[in-house]
C-alpha cells in the first residue's frame, strides 16, 4: 500500500505542477497584436526609410550619370544603374528599420525580449538551436507564493493506507 501511496502523491504533485500557470508570463501572445505591430513595421519601414532612400539615392545616381561622372550604357542607357540604385535604396532602408521593429515586438512580451520573435537575436535558426525550452523568464513574489501554495496543497490531500 506505501508504493500506492507514494505514487499518487507523486501524481497530485505533477498535476499541480502542470496545472499551475505564471500570471505574468502569458506564453499567448495575442495574435492581433502582432498583426497589428508587424504591419505597423512594414509601412513606417517603407515610408519612412525605403522610399526615401531609394529616392535618394535614384537622384544621386541620375545626378551623376547626367554630369557625366558615370557613364549611361550604350544599349539600355541609364535605366540599370537607376534601377540598381533604387533596389539598393530600398534594401537598405528596410535593412535600417529592423532595429525598430524589434523594439516594437519586444513591447509585446517576454517572448520577445529573449529572441522568440519573428526570428531575430537569439531565437534565429532551426528549433533544436534555440538554447532551450521556452519557460516564465521572471522571478517574482506572487509566482513563488501560488507555486508554494500549489505544491503544499497537493502534499496535504489525504492518502489511502
Amino acid at each position: 500500500m506505501s508504493t500506492q501511496a507514494t505514487e499518487n502523491t507523486e501524481g497530485a504533485q505533477v498535476k499541480a505542477k502542470a496545472a499551475w500557470v505564471c500570471p505574468i508570463g502569458d506564453k499567448h501572445i495575442h495574435r492581433e497584436d502582432v498583426r497589428r505591430v508587424w504591419k505597423e513595421c512594414q509601412e513606417e519601414s517603407f515610408w519612412y526609410r525605403a522610399l526615401p532612400l531609394s529616392l535618394g539615392s535614384m537622384a544621386v545616381t541620375g545626378g551623376l550619370i547626367y554630369k557625366g561622372v558615370w557613364k549611361q550604357s550604350k544599349r539600355f542607357g541609364p535605366f540599370p544603374k537607376l534601377a540598381l540604385a533604387g533596389i539598393l535604396g530600398y534594401s537598405i532602408g528596410k535593412a535600417s528599420y529592423i532595429g525598430t521593429c524589434k523594439e516594437k515586438f519586444q513591447k509585446l512580451g517576454p517572448e520577445f525580449s529573449k529572441g522568440y520573435g519573428p526570428r531575430w537575436g537569439p531565437g534565429f535558426g532551426p528549433p533544436g538551436f534555440r538554447g532551450g525550452h521556452r519557460h516564465c523568464n521572471h522571478e517574482c513574489q506572487e509566482c513563488r507564493k501560488l507555486e508554494n501554495q500549489e505544491a503544499g496543497a497537493a502534499t496535504a490531500t489525504p492518502t489511502q493506507s
